[in-house]
């Protein structure tokens, strides 16, 4: 049975897809004249037509750490997320009400592919202490308080010196134990605090349903990758319900979700992924590392629909996983100077 966000095999979702995104190609053209200078400079001009996805101009992501791309007024900006940095090199994505009110229900739609409609107990692999200080608030503490909206009778597995708090689990788990029950956390955080924690004190985590991201490099250097990681999680503590997800505050909203048989992410119905070739820019073919495009016909605010990514990725099938569409992989960051020489094409069409 097909659930939720994960209904489009590839040919529908292509034809589904495509008219919306030339149309928002053509929306962010006449509101944002800086996305228009880009178009402009890369030949495509007004009223070109698209055969394929695949065939519309990218930006590279990069874009938004050094330029104001947004196709809304400046009255009309609700808020501005930022992505995590530490050097003040970060993405500024512009939202209207609208804008913002739209990506909070599709992530909740995709989110819920996985946890089920209603809001069940929930167990948060961090700290309280990330709420401390609302005027500074961290990328990990937007997550953390995202996330919450999908669960209730929130539990946090670490105190606020961020050391694993075991009373607080064990306490959750006698009272939500039995039932499902939502975990939120990043990677390494999982593995480091709340996977040791009920390895060690033999608790039970078999109702769990975990929803996690990121950190994965940190989990490399201890031999860690995926399937390693599942399968501790399920001999150990009797988990088997783990989603990985992947996604990025310049197109927030859109997640890609790990399938129940691991190892694959997979697209909701309104976006999909290229993998292109970094010599050629051509799609690379089934099997073929790459650097990661995401589409999304969600960014109607600021022109982000079709982005290059700084991150290199592998489909390994199409219409032949757990759900229709790309089953596809993230292998890791590109080098820098790789990822400076994507935005580097675009550099001289922004100024």
């Amino acid at each position: 049975m097909i659930e939720g966000m994960f209904s489009l095999d590839q040919a529908a979702r292509e034809k589904a897809l495509l008219p919306e995104l030339v149309a928002l190609t053509g929306h962010h053209r006449e509101h944002s004249t800086e996305y228009r200078r880009l178009l402009d400079a890369l030949d495509h001009p007004a009223g070109r037509g698209y055969a394929a996805v695949a065939d519309l101009p990218w930006l590279p992501v990069r874009m938004f750490k050094h330029h104001t791309l947004r196709s809304i007024a400046e009255d009309e900006v609700f808020k501005v997320l930022t992505s995590s940095g530490t050097t003040g090199d970060v993405s500024r994505i512009y939202l209207d009400k609208e804008a913002a009110g739209t990506q909070q229900r599709m992530l909740s739609a995709t989110i819920r592919t996985v946890t089920g409609p209603r809001r069940i107990p929930m167990l948060l692999v961090d700290t309280r202490a990330l709420f401390k200080n609302r005027a500074s608030f961290s990328a990990r503490g937007a997550g953390v308080l995202g996330m919450m909206n999908f669960g209730r009778d929130h539990a946090f597995a670490l105190d606020e010196q961020e050391r694993p708090d075991p009373a607080a689990v064990k306490e959750f788990l006698a009272r939500h134990g039995d039932r499902p029950f939502l975990i939120f956390g990043f990677t390494y955080m999982v593995w480091l605090y709340l996977y040791e924690l009920a390895r060690t004190e033999s608790l039970d985590l078999s109702n769990g349903i975990l929803v996690h991201s990121g950190g994965w490099k940190r989990l490399a250097d201890q031999a860690v990758d995926n399937a390693e990681f599942r399968r501790r999680l399920a001999t150990d503590t009797g988990l088997v319900r783990s989603h990985n997800f992947y996604g990025m505050v310049e197109q927030i909203g859109t997640v890609y979700l790990e399938g129940p048989s691991g190892g694959s992410l997979y697209c909701p119905d309104f976006a999909d992924v290229i993998v292109r070739d970094p010599q050629t820019w051509a799609e690379a073919p089934i099997g073929t590392p790459g650097v990661v495009e995401v589409v999304s016909t969600l960014p109607r605010s600021y022109p982000g629909h079709v982005l290059l990514t700084e991150d290199l990725g592998v489909v390994y099938g199409i219409d032949d996983g757990d759900w229709p569409g790309k089953r596809f992989a993230i292998l890791g960051r590109l080098p820098r100077a790789e990822a400076r020489g994507c935005s580097d094409t675009f550099t001289g069409a922004a100024r």
